[in-house]
């Protein structure tokens, strides 16, 4: 979107001379990206309340320059790193949320309930937006999506509220509730656009498992119903598992049981 680094490089001319300067009176990356936040939500929060929309913005724009000159000062001092890309990323939701608290009290004060609803829905889906993004990326998606980025939204209330300030008083109502609709559906392209990695990267695993236990298709003429060897064959018994010795007769005599059946006795 415009919040990037090849509209950083347009004006790269015209900040790259503003940063050596301040870095050589001692100012600091940090005490830079501080100080345009402050300033921002200072200016927003006096003047757009009072109406005084004109001397607000040229004053916020003043400071939002800022938000150029800490990134170009941070690399020309070899001082670029995480910690100032989360300074500056903290301290932007807090001049964001200054400027549009500003126009909230504005219509609040005016008694407009449906603006100061769009305002609040603005306020607040701000945070939602970076929130979005910022949890996405915690759990191994991106959320680089959305009609309405940071970008965008301060460009359209500081333009509106300019417009306004000079006369034109319907622009800023109209616009804040337009900006309104845009940061509902940005909300839902992020919500959309993460829940389709996530889903995918919850289906795949499973996939994968199911082909893994899928059974062989492989005919059963190829593949034998046992893989064990067969038994050899045992060697035969000495003498049957049911014959007994025979036992002896009563007389002692040592005629074959064969020869005398038991059911004969001798006559007397």
């Amino acid at each position: 979107m415009l919040n990037n680094q090849g509209a950083r490089r347009a004006v790269a001319g015209m900040v790259d001379p503003v940063a050596g300067r301040l870095l050589a009176i001692g100012l600091t990356p940090d005490a830079v990206t501080f100080i345009g936040a402050a300033g921002t939500s200072v200016a927003a929060l006096w003047f757009f309340p009072r109406g005084q929309f004109v001397a607000g913005v040229l004053v916020i724009i003043l400071f939002i320059f800022s938000d150029l000159l800490d990134g170009t000062m941070a690399r020309i001092s070899g001082r670029a790193g995480p910690w100032g890309n989360y300074l500056d990323s903290t301290t932007d939701r807090i001049a964001d949320g200054a400027v549009f608290g500003g126009v909230l009290i504005y219509f609040a004060s005016r008694g407009d309930s449906w603006q100061t609803a769009a305002a609040w829905i603005c306020l607040v889906g701000g945070f939602v937006i970076s929130y979005a993004k910022a949890r996405a990326e915690s759990v191994g998606a991106d959320a680089n999506v959305g009609i309405a980025e940071r970008a965008e939204r301060l460009i359209v209330v500081l333009a509106a509220a300019f417009i306004t300030g000079l006369g034109v008083t319907w622009v800023l109502p109209v616009a804040i509730a337009i900006l309104a609709v845009l940061v509902l559906v940005t909300i839902g392209q992020r919500f959309a656009h993460v829940r389709r990695q996530l889903i995918t990267q919850t289906d795949a695993p499973a996939e994968t498992a199911g082909d893994a236990t899928q059974p062989s298709q492989t005919p059963p003429s190829q593949t034998p119903t046992s893989q064990r060897p067969p038994t050899p064959p045992t060697a035969p018994s000495a003498r049957p598992p049911s014959a007994r010795p025979p036992a002896p007769p009563v007389d002692g005599s040592q005629t074959p049981p064969s020869q005398t059946p038991p059911s004969q006795k001798p006559q007397p």
